[in-house]
């Protein structure tokens, strides 16, 4: 016998929330039940990226044949201050109470994720970012949740005038970008099947001919060489603008031709101020230590432009979160496109979002220190009885 939607739900839902929810539910459902507003909200500043979860919401209000009252005091894309209510969510108490754990699973990381995925944006306004997400998720609910973040922190920087993401890599989560496909045309793997960077970026030119072209250059460590000659091999794509190099260069070495001094030498020659500061050690890093650099950057752009290749642009990735992207823009870095993940939390415990009903049948009262969830109106009338 086919389960019924309320079926399937409620076993899935008990399986997944924390068992004294369950027990809640059960416990209310025998002395009798009440209408309860939960307050939503997180104990940082976020960006507001509830679509997940008052999906899912919305769901269970459907297989439960129920009706839950919404109010979103954030809308989507808006900046919540921290234990700032995010949503009320009204309804009976037995149909939210095993709700909670679900909820919350669905609100916090993805509001974080949308934060970083704006402060990104907004650092460097004039680069466009592509989400990488998809590799760094733990399975396809997480990417789901992180594709749809950078999708929203991008639009909140999309309204104050940048770029923003543009796209992403995968065709199952293209749509929160507005694309109908990911963007990507080929990995490490690619080239050490061809033997060569030119012949893996010949082999995807033959086959995808249509298609732009953007190389990895440092799996064999020359970057600049390896770039110019796909450059050489390709001048018309080179010359319209549809050909780009990524740098991938891994953290243990320098970009073909630098080290230290030369790293210095290059800053000192294109943005002189970012290196006159006082640096923490891992800005240090950003601007002129090994992998994706500052200096790595401007010396590729140098190459491509004295060897007139103007028009090839660049892709930077690898670890390029918050702080690395206000320190490429400090040294003013010649990014075109930055591919990243870093937009997922670092600290996880950040994305703990929480809940507290704040009225019983219509009542205000919630637990002592946890005042500020309350509606203003319940506040006020609490604090004229206290």
């Amino acid at each position: 016998m086919p389960l019924t939607p309320e079926t399937e739900l409620n076993a899935d839902v008990a399986a997944r929330t924390d068992v004294y929810f369950n027990r809640t539910r059960q416990i209310v459902e025998r002395y009798g039940d009440r209408r309860v507003t939960y307050a939503v909200f997180l104990r940082r500043p976020v960006i507001s990226a509830p679509r997940l979860m008052l999906d899912f919401l919305n769901r269970a209000a459907t297989a439960r044949n129920t009706h839950f009252d919404v109010e979103l005091t954030h809308p989507e894309g808006a900046w919540v201050g921290a234990g700032e209510p995010l949503v009320y969510i009204t309804g009976k108490f037995t149909e939210l109470a095993d709700l909670e754990t679900i909820l919350l699973q669905k609100t916090g990381a993805a509001c974080v994720a949308a934060h970083n995925a704006y402060q990104m944006a907004i650092a460097l306004p004039n680069v466009a970012f592509l989400a990488m997400d998809a590799r760094h998720a733990a399975g396809a609910e997480m990417q789901e949740m992180m594709a749809y973040a950078a999708s929203i922190g991008s639009e909140a920087a999309k309204r104050e005038g940048a770029r923003g993401f543009i796209g992403n890599a995968t065709d199952g989560t293209a749509h929160y970008f507005g694309a109908p496909h990911g963007f990507g045309t080929m990995p490490h793997a690619l080239i050490g099947y061809a033997g060569s960077t030119l012949r893996a970026a010949e082999m995807f030119h033959e086959t995808f001919p249509e298609q732009g072209l953007t190389v990895l250059v440092d799996y064999f460590g020359r970057e600049i060489t390896d770039g110019l000659a796909v450059c050489e091999r390709f001048p018309e794509l080179a010359a319209s603008g549809r050909m780009s190099v990524r740098l991938y260069t891994h953290g243990g070495r320098f970009l073909e031709g630098l080290d230290p001094a030369e790293s210095y030498a290059v800053l000192e020659r294109r943005a002189p101020g970012a290196i006159r500061r006082y640096r923490s050690d891992t800005e240090l890093r950003a601007l002129v230590g090994t992998g994706v650099s500052a200096a790595a950057i401007w010396r590729m752009r140098e190459a491509l432009d004295e060897a007139g290749f103007s028009a090839v642009t660049i892709v930077a990735s690898s670890g390029f979160g918050v702080d690395k992207c206000r320190v490429m823009a400090d040294a003013h870095a010649p990014i075109d496109v930055v591919g990243t993940g870093s937009f997922i939390p670092d600290a996880w415990s950040e994305t703990y979002a929480t809940a507290d009903i704040v009225e019983y049948d219509g009542e205000a009262r919630v637990k002592v220190g946890r005042e500020f969830l309350l509606r203003r109106n319940a506040a006020r009338t609490r604090n004229g009885h206290s």
